[in-house]
């Protein structure tokens, strides 16, 4: 027993979920974006739900970024630092590992996330700010995504090795380890030390091995089809920091002979690995043949990302929803006169959002569309602004504004240009249509702009989306979507009832051609809908929350999980 706090805790969890980022509250500043947030609303569906997992993540005391808008229009970028003594208990337990030949002490926190019915799920975040370490160790775990390949290197050593004995120092029995990416997969290398070499395999050290009970063991999630969002190691770069944790030559045989590529070694020592989307699936088992991979498609938490509005009216209307979202499908039913009141209610909430940070006053009559990624080029955040005179022609036809939001990583030079971008085609645009960027993005202001937009704009290159969950917040608001036929999308896309397809689903076509299909959706169906038509609105709304809601939800995903994964 470590302490009161955490006793409970010891007796029942015996899954184990690691993550580099996890979305626990708007004011703990341990995530960057959408593998976060998923990461969150899968601890909270897991305590709905009462699965016995513990959740194991790094600590970031100085956040990913703290995003401003200069007034060039360059993102400004800062550290965003929390306090872990305001949310979180300090556990009485350390353990080390050895880095560079220094040995480099651990300690975790406690957080308890808590889902709709208020039970908590633990969350273990882990810190080498102590004392014991030197000043460069300290700061290992102070910033999410931050520093070099080294810094890197270090942290994903701290997050699957340094997790994986946390887990025992504090008395965990831990039957199932499932690996959310792969920056925790050298967890999988420090589990196969556990057991003995017993097969007639022999790797090039003259050792036997047998991984057959790390296979049994660990599950790895892959979120990504883009191959600069696979870790890469140099090997001489292991050898240096990892000289005593890890077999280089053992390493080699798992995660390639190259360079030490952290997918594969999760691919090659879990027994069950899956994509986050239908389409996502089939993408991964193109990169990566020889693998059987599964789809456990995304979700989010129903009850977190409803607006209060919304929340109200399902409460009233449907009892239950929270802890059983599939019951959204009663949506159709709503009155609607509500359904709009409620809309207007968070369109007024993301208009006062948006007034007070960028002094851009939008009008609550027009559509509003929404606009949230991280900036980056795959996601096309500029498709909109292909031909600014065609959008121009349009909104002078059909008014139309638009929010924009997300953060560029500061390493990405080109997500940052196009963020400027953005800023200097609102001034182009202008008076013609309002168009707004609204700064440090995070859950937060998400929700309010979910819900608040009436239309969610996704524009990816297919198929480098992997799931995508905004425009599954959206919907949950009575939002519509208009995307590319790509991850999640390809799932809930019904033409002109749950939303709009740019595109396609043919893989041969362009950006140009997707900007035009973009502008003509706009013209010729979203916007005299929604300004001229509005019964055939509503009902569209009523139809996104219905169909899309109550399958896609985080309580589905974890129940597959729980069927698919960590019950096999």
């Amino acid at each position: 027993m470590i302490n009161n706090e955490l006793e409970p805790y010891q007796r029942k969890s015996s899954i184990a979920y690691f993550t580099m980022e996890i979305a626990l509250r708007t004011e703990v500043h341990t995530y960057s974006g959408g593998l976060g947030v998923l990461a969150g609303d899968t601890a909270r569906s897991a305590a709905d739900l009462g699965l016995p997992v513990v959740f194991v993540s790094i600590i970031s005391r100085q956040g990913y970024i703290h995003q401003e808008i200069d007034a060039a229009g360059h993102q400004v970028h800062r550290p965003d630092p929390w306090n872990p003594f305001d949310w979180c208990v300090s556990l009485p337990a350390k353990v080390a590992i050895e880095l560079e030949g220094r040995r480099v002490w651990i300690r975790p926190w406690l957080y308890e996330c808590k889902g709709a019915l208020r039970k908590p799920v633990p969350v273990i975040l882990l810190d080498t700010d102590l004392d014991e370490n030197s000043p460069q160790d300290r700061g290992i775990t102070d910033h999410l995504y931050g520093g070099d390949s080294a810094y890197r290197l270090k942290q994903e050593a701290v997050l699957g090795i340094g997790g994986f004995r946390i887990l025992q120092a504090l008395g965990f029995t831990i039957n199932t380890y499932h690996l959310n990416e792969g920056h925790a997969a050298f967890l999988t290398m420090e589990l196969l030390r556990q057991y003995p070499r017993k097969t007639n395999l022999i790797n090039p050290t003259g050792r036997r091995y047998d991984a057959s009970p790390v296979l049994t063991r660990c599950l790895f999630t892959t979120h990504t089809p883009v191959e600069a969002g696979h870790d890469r190691f140099n090997y001489d770069l292991v050898g240096r920091i990892l000289p005593n944790l890890i077999d280089l030559n053992e390493l080699r045989i798992y995660a390639g002979d190259d360079m030490c590529n952290m997918t594969k070694l999760a691919l090659n020592l879990s027994g069950f690995v899956n994509g986050v989307a239908v389409k996502h699936a089939e993408t991964t088992q193109q990169m990566f043949p020889g693998y059987k991979v599964s789809a456990i498609t995304n979700g989010v938490h129903a009850a977190r990302w409803a607006h209060p509005v919304f929340s109200k009216l399902f409460n009233a209307r449907i009892p239950n929803w929270q802890v059983e979202p599939e019951l959204l499908f009663h949506a159709d039913h709503l009155p609607d006169e509500e359904v709009w009141r409620a809309k207007q209610t968070a369109k007024s909430d993301l208009i006062d959002l948006v007034t007070e940070a960028t002094g851009v006053a939008l009008d609550p009559n027009v559509p509003i569309i929404g606009y949230a990624r991280r900036m980056t080029s795959y996601k096309r955040p500029s498709l909109l602004l292909h031909d600014l005179d065609r959008l121009r022609a349009i909104a002078r036809r059909y008014p139309v504004q638009f929010v924009f939001a997300g953060k560029a990583h500061p390493a990405d030079t080109e997500g940052g240009e196009v963020i400027k971008l953005i800023q200097s085609r609102r001034a182009t645009l202008a008076p013609d249509l309002k168009m707004a960027f609204l700064p440090n993005y995070n859950t937060q202001s998400a929700q309010l702009l979910v819900a608040g937009a009436d239309v969610w704009l996704n524009t990816p290159r297919p198929p480098l989306e992997a799931s995508g969950t905004s425009g599954m917040k959206a919907a949950l608001n009575g939002t519509l979507n208009l995307s590319t036929i790509d991850g999640w999308w390809v799932e809930a896309w019904i033409e002109d009832v749950t939303g709009w397809a740019v595109g396609t689903e043919t893989s041969h076509e362009s950006d140009i051609d997707h900007a035009n299909s973009l502008y003509q959706k706009l013209e010729e169906k979203v916007l005299p809908t929604y300004l001229n038509d509005r019964a055939r609105w509503t009902w569209m709304m009523k139809q996104s929350i219905s169909k899309i809601a109550p399958y896609f939800n985080s309580h589905r995903m974890m129940r597959r999980y729980a069927n698919d994964a960590y019950l096999r």
